[in-house]
């Protein structure tokens, strides 16, 4: 009983660090239909300046606000320079999305250097609970946490507010939106900006959790996270929440059972989910 629940708690975590990667990709595809394949790099880039931050002031807070900042700064470069050239063109922004996610990648190890960096777990998340038999992690949970509270907070913007009216209401016919005097450019700018501040967020999470950061690793968690997105379907952000429980789950249980096919089972849920409904298991608009 406590093995499945420690993989359990492992794997809610693993999803929703998933989850915050996703929820930008979910995000800039729904809300913009832009496929933005750089998007582990801004991933990678939030880990990395995270841990710099934390490196020059020993708290946790400025690191994450570090990350945010720097999702802000990548954000808006990648907008202004990368995908607004390209609207409305797929392949193109397969094509230059791709090409950047390589520029991030390197740009890395010119920043920080080629090697591995070690990333501490603050000392206020460090440690564990045991109930009974079982061993929480104090820092998985804390991961659990924000998963859920960026999601709910992303949510109600979207659905209850003034701003997500404007930005529902920009995806579905632009020019209404611009004869009412609202620059629908700088929307759109908003919401890639909001999608790259969590994919940030996601990397800055995902460094304490794993220990170690390394600059290929926005490509390795940028394939989770478009396995997510294909899952949930594109552009429904509540279907991207459960699709990404639903990879970390399997990942944390096969990497325990059968390792080998931790990735490989993820593969073929999606391909499944492609065959028997491509649309993805939550309508787009969901």
């Amino acid at each position: 009983m406590e093995l499945l629940m420690n993989l359990t708690i492992n794997g809610l975590a693993t999803g929703m660090l998933i989850f915050l990667l996703a929820a930008g990709l979910t995000l800039i595809f729904g809300l913009m239909d832009v496929l933005n394949f750089a998007h582990g790099g801004l991933f990678a880039w939030g880990a990395f300046s995270s841990v710099w931050f934390y490196s020059l002031t020993e708290s946790f807070v400025l690191a994450i606000l570090g990350a945010i900042l720097t999702g802000i700064i990548l954000g808006f470069i990648t907008e202004k320079l990368i995908i607004k050239p390209v609207y409305g063109n797929h392949v193109q922004q397969i094509l230059i999305t791709l090409g950047f996610m390589l520029v991030l990648t390197e740009m890395l190890k010119v920043v920080f250097g080629p090697n591995q960096i070690a990333a501490k777990t603050p000392a206020y998340f460090a440690g564990s609970w045991e109930i009974g038999d079982v061993i929480i992690i104090k820092y998985r949970v804390f991961i659990i946490v924000v998963g859920f509270l960026v999601f709910g907070i992303v949510q109600y913007i979207l659905k209850k507010t003034k701003v997500g009216l404007i930005v529902r209401a920009g995806v579905m016919n632009k020019e209404m939106v611009q004869t009412l005097g609202i620059n629908i450019n700088n929307v759109f700018l908003y919401v890639f900006i909001a999608g790259a501040v969590l994919a940030s967020l996601g990397g800055a999470l995902m460094a304490p959790y794993s220990g170690v950061i390394y600059a290929e690793m926005g490509m390795e968690f940028a394939i989770l996270g478009f396995i997510v997105v294909v899952i949930g379907g594109m552009g429904s952000f509540p279907g991207s929440l459960l699709a990404a429980i639903l990879v970390g789950l399997t990942g944390s249980y096969m990497a325990y059972y059968v390792p080998s096919l931790s990735l490989a089972v993820n593969m073929l849920i999606m391909a499944i989910v492609l065959i028997f409904r491509p649309q993805g298991l939550f309508r787009v608009k969901g």
